[in-house]
């Protein structure tokens, strides 16, 4: 089984308007809400993919109800810790081609609902034989929450695919247990080691992802967005190359590739399948209007298209 984990969910609400009007009222009658936040993304794609997934996290309040009754509606498995404070809303504008966001910050968790839910989580793995871990802390959760649910899965023998950034993703790659996976985009990566890649150097980016840093995490996975991925994989490089595709919605694609990845490891797939399936996922999340959704019939088209390529190139290093 695989146990996805969402620690700050969201209700994410969409609201089309031909015209964002500033200090006025503006009236939309196409309003979609969605269970969100990238842990939840990762497990609607999954079960799109018949999987055996089982969401875990924090959900709050009424708006925690409205994730949890949305996730029962289309038969995915949950168990998550109540907390005393509300679950937050996400909020997106989108007008004349812009994407206007409004982002709450979220409940603050307790130390004691902390307490709980690590417990909870070290019962739910004894189940699992993957754990995802994606997307943001919420308040009161210490940087480092995430360090603990790795050494937590790592002692029961269980792989851990970390999605995640800034300090919450730091704190991950230098805690003593190492997750088995992680898959910053360049942008992320750049931040995490305060340094511009270019993508016409790809031995750069190769270097960068030997040194000492990343020792003991078995997958490095650096998505590039329409030129594809470069993933080193213990000492092999791989550059994967997908084709062009008609976007619609490409929010959500990352965590749809860390599902797609999931699912083949799930699946016992070899390196090079495991690449190509999991950059399918992504692109296909792409071609649909709601996020954290994929059609299998898309992954499989897709999957044939995908070309990983091992680079022999040797680094200096």
């Amino acid at each position: 089984m695989i146990v996805t984990v969402t620690m700050n969910p969201s209700i994410d609400i969409s609201y089309p308007l031909e015209t964002l009007k500033i200090n006025t009222v503006n009236r939309t009658n196409q309003v979609a809400k969605t269970a969100g936040g990238k842990g939840l993304n990762v497990t609607r794609v999954v079960h799109d993919l018949d999987g055996d997934v089982l969401a875990t996290g924090i959900l709050g309040g009424f708006h925690g109800a409205y994730i949890s009754e949305e996730l029962k509606k289309v038969g995915i498995k949950q168990d998550f810790t109540s907390i005393k404070e509300e679950s937050r809303d996400s909020i997106a504008i989108l007008h004349e081609g812009n994407q206007t966001e409004i982002l709450e910050s979220g409940p603050t968790v307790t130390k004691e609902e902390q307490n709980t839910f690590v417990e909870k989580f070290k019962e739910l793995i004894k189940k699992a034989n993957i754990v995802t871990i994606s997307g943001s802390l919420a308040n009161g959760l210490p940087q480092d929450f995430y360090s603990t649910l790795v050494r937590v899965a790592q002692n029961e023998g269980v792989k851990v695919l970390v999605d995640t950034s800034g300090e919450n993703l730091r704190q991950v790659i230098t805690g003593q247990e190492k997750p088995y996976l992680i898959k910053p985009n360049l942008e992320e990566l750049e931040a995490l080691l305060e340094k511009n890649f270019s993508l016409n150097r790809s031995e750069e980016i190769q270097k960068a992802l030997s040194q000492p840093l990343f020792d003991g995490i078995e997958w490095l996975l650096i998505s590039l967005g329409k030129a594809g991925a470069i993933a080193k994989h213990k000492d092999i490089f791989y550059h994967v190359t997908i084709p062009s595709i008609n976007v619609v919605n490409p929010v959500g694609s990352g965590d749809a590739t860390i599902a797609g990845f999931a699912y083949g490891l799930s699946r016992g797939m070899k390196t090079v399948d495991l690449l190509k399936l999991c950059m399918a996922t992504g692109m296909a999340n792409a071609q649909e209007k709601m996020t954290g959704h994929v059609n299998p019939e898309n992954v499989k088209k897709h999957f044939k298209e995908i070309n990983v390529k091992k680079i022999e190139q040797q680094l200096d290093q």
